[in-house]
């Protein structure tokens, strides 16, 4: 039995990636979910993932089938051994090529696209198309981004046929799921294909369930409130 521990579904996009994962592809967890108060190591947040991870960080995966309860933090490392437990569910593409593609545009995500990160935090409850236009005017970093953006998904989506980057949902589709919330929160400008792949990823059901659990939260974190002052 998995555990999936995460942080609030409104602001963790690093949550959001492994929990729309399983829960796309079926494979039932139970999910702890560890709400943001601070990160200094006194939170009750730090406090409670100081005992589930090595970083104190969300996303956690406890493989409770495992003796001991097997402990998996970070986003990639969690998405493998998933993968490898449930190659039914072709979580990773079927034909060889394809797999290594995947597995580097994940990469990429994981490591990448700090200009989004930086200026565009995941914010699922928020509009903020106003901040969209001052970001995209004053942030050539982000304009890079949506750039790199642009034209890898594009070329996925006519590489293999859409609907999803890869044909069907991949891990690559969770992994930029937050991308998708960010590019709905700010709307920054996208092409047609993109903007409909965009549309498509937020139809998803497991994606459609992470948004209406984000939008009963009706927290308001602060420290991850960089343009609001209040909800």
């Amino acid at each position: 039995m998995f555990k999936l521990y995460i942080g609030n579904k409104n602001y963790s996009s690093w949550s959001m990636r492994p929990w729309v994962l399983l829960t796309q592809a079926g494979i039932p967890f139970e999910e702890v979910m560890v709400r943001f108060d601070a990160f200094d190591e006194q939170s009750q947040f730090k406090k409670t993932m100081a005992s589930i991870s090595p970083t104190g960080k969300v996303p956690a995966l406890v493989d409770t089938a495992v003796d001991g309860s097997l402990k998996i933090w970070d986003t990639l490392a969690i998405a493998a051994y998933v993968a490898e437990q449930f190659p039914d569910k072709n979580i990773l593409p079927k034909d060889k090529a394809a797999r290594a593609i995947a597995r580097s545009v994940c990469a990429e995500m994981h490591s990448g696209f700090t200009g989004i990160r930086n200026h565009c935090a995941m914010n699922i409850e928020a509009s903020l198309p106003e901040i969209g236009q001052l970001v995209w005017r004053d942030q050539p970093a982000v304009r890079a981004d949506v750039k790199r953006i642009i034209e890898l998904w594009g070329g996925l989506l006519d590489t293999y046929k859409g609907p999803m980057l890869f044909g069907d949902f991949s891990v690559a589709d969770a992994f930029f799921a937050p991308v998708c919330m960010r590019f709905n929160t700010y709307q920054l400008p996208l092409p047609t294909n993109i903007a409909a792949y965009v549309a498509r990823v937020t139809a998803l059901p497991s994606v459609q369930q992470w948004i209406q659990e984000a939008l009963l939260e009706k927290d308001f974190v602060v420290m991850d409130e960089p343009y609001r002052v209040k909800a």
